[in-house]
């Protein structure tokens, strides 16, 4: 005679057995639908996507623990790694897979399987948050954010998807040339596309500026699309979309031209002069700014190649950025005066002026942040060469010139802003210039500054901010270090110094061994 407790302890057993499956079909089940939820043209699709993903996510835990159930994997050394479970050979799909490293794929453990899906769920419920996101700059810098976690192919091609669908509509619903306006409205203000502008519902005016929207709809697609690319084929794509962009910015000129002579004609108060073009050019400058800073996530540059790539970005990229922004930012500020003028002389009642922010005033201050940052490592990569504690390779086959060209060449096909050549470089950055020349240790002390100045920018901005807090934790060791360094300390060393990354990708921390 069996204990009473044995069959009821069987019935459990297979209670829990048969929930465990019931729960990962389930889970396959609300994965999958949530995936072709996807493919649908209506932006309700997404929430209803986000609805089961989320429901998805919440058997997660009882699979979790529901592991122990089942046959377990054994191992066995004549299939190499790969765990042997009943029904799966894991060599099934080697013959499928195109001729092209890396062949080799492994079956993960089980464990491992619901932390991936943990992960997959989360980038997927991030992603569906870009149908919030109204204007053109913002679905930009979400791609751009996105894009920075290095997501896996699955969430950055239903990111694809859900912003352009059957490659005509934004989300299924927006017009591109619109978006395009809006874009232009938000950040320079245009007369052209001012409803109380004359040349709103001019003809002449309005096919200009159709035409030219049109024009700016692929390569912002484009540019869009690039980073739904993995982080090393979006630089090589950066590199070749900047001809299209040079094409539009040579348009924008033009088209700024013809609607300035045409505004003259009926507002001479007003001008057009360099609205659509100062808008391109920040978008040149912002695709030339994010293809050098790629390289240093990417380690693509040599120690000995710092100095000029920071150089380039302080110097140059940065300058031209923030002189474009603010002249953005005028743009704004003498329509909105011109509006309020139109707006006075109708009513006769005295408004209150409100103190308004100033929806660029974020980006010109952080660019003044990596101008500093970017210009303190400049400094220190002299000062650090000066001081002999830099490798240089022996240069045979190729040279410097030859290396700083490399690095550039994309640049070439841009005319505004024109490229720097290496002897322009070598020119502008000839410390011999100076009477005296500064030494190493001026180098150290300007860099601290620079680091200094970085520091109060990003401390007074408003607001908790990732990045602002990943740069902050740079730029305070850094100003310690130089400080240090300009007072002689292990000048006599030849030990090289030591550039640690894991803070910023871009800025290192400066370590002297």
């Amino acid at each position: 005679i069996y204990p009473v407790n044995i069959p009821v302890l069987c019935c459990t057993l297979q209670h829990q057995q048969f929930l465990a499956l019931f729960n990962r079909i389930k889970f396959t089940r609300l994965l999958l639908t949530s995936l072709i939820a996807f493919t649908k043209k209506e932006t309700s699709a997404v929430c209803e996507a986000q609805k089961l993903v989320v429901q998805a996510a919440d058997l997660l835990s009882p699979i979790h623990s529901s592991i122990q159930y089942g046959i377990q994997s054994q191992n066995d050394t004549t299939k190499g790694d790969h765990p042997i479970m009943m029904g799966f050979e894991p060599l099934v799909n080697q013959r499928l897979l195109p001729p092209t490293f890396p062949r080799y794929a492994k079956i993960i453990k089980r464990e491992d399987m619901v932390a991936y899906f943990s992960k997959l769920i989360e980038r997927i419920k991030t992603m569906c948050d870009v149908v919030n996101t109204t204007n053109l700059h913002g679905i930009l810098d979400f791609f751009c954010e996105f894009s920075e976690q290095s997501p896996c192919v699955l969430s950055r091609s239903l990111l694809q998807t859900t912003f352009l669908i059957d490659n005509k509509k934004v989300f299924g619903t927006h017009l591109m040339q619109d978006m395009v306006k809006d874009a232009l409205r938000g950040f320079v203000s245009p007369p052209v596309l001012s409803y109380k502008c004359c040349l709103f519902n001019n003809h002449q005016a309005k096919d200009y500026i159709d035409s030219f929207v049109t024009h700016c709809s692929r390569p912002f697609c484009n540019l869009i699309q690039i980073h739904g690319h993995n982080r090393a084929r979006q630089r090589d794509k950066l590199g070749h979309i900047l001809e299209e962009f040079a094409t539009l910015q040579d348009e924008a000129e033009k088209v700024d031209a013809a609607l300035h002579s045409l505004l003259m004609k009926l507002e001479p108060q007003r001008q057009h002069l360099a609205c659509l073009g100062t808008w391109i050019l920040y978008h040149n400058l912002r695709i030339m700014v994010q293809y050098l800073l790629s390289g240093f996530e990417l380690e693509l540059y040599s120690m000995h190649e710092y100095y000029y790539i920071y150089w380039y970005l302080s110097e140059f990229l940065y300058a031209w950025l923030m002189s474009t922004l603010s002249r953005a930012d005028s743009s704004q500020m003498a329509e909105e005066r011109i509006l309020e003028e139109q707006l006075k002389g109708r009513s006769s009642k005295k408004t209150k002026k409100k103190k308004k922010v100033r929806p660029l005033n974020k980006e010109i201050t952080m660019s003044q942040a990596y101008q500093n940052m970017c210009a303190g490592m400049y400094k220190t990569m002299v000062a650090l060469d000066m001081d002999g504690k830099v490798r240089k390779p022996q240069f045979e086959l190729d040279s410097e010139q030859v290396r700083y060209e490399h690095r550039f060449a994309p640049f070439n096909s841009v005319v505004t802003p024109p490229p720097v050549h290496y002897i322009q470089f070598k020119e502008m950055s000839d410390l011999k210039k100076y009477n005296p020349p500064p030494g190493s240790a001026d180098l150290y002390l300007a860099a601290s500054k620079h680091f200094q100045q970085a520091k109060l920018i990003l401390e007074n901005m408003p607001g908790p901010d990732p990045e602002v807090n990943r740069i902050l934790k740079v730029a305070k060791p850094n100003i310690v270090v130089m400080k240090l360094l300009a007072g002689g300390h292990k000048k006599e060393t030849k030990a090289l110094p030591e550039f640690d990354f894991s803070g910023h990708k871009y800025f290192p921390i400066v370590k002297i061994i």
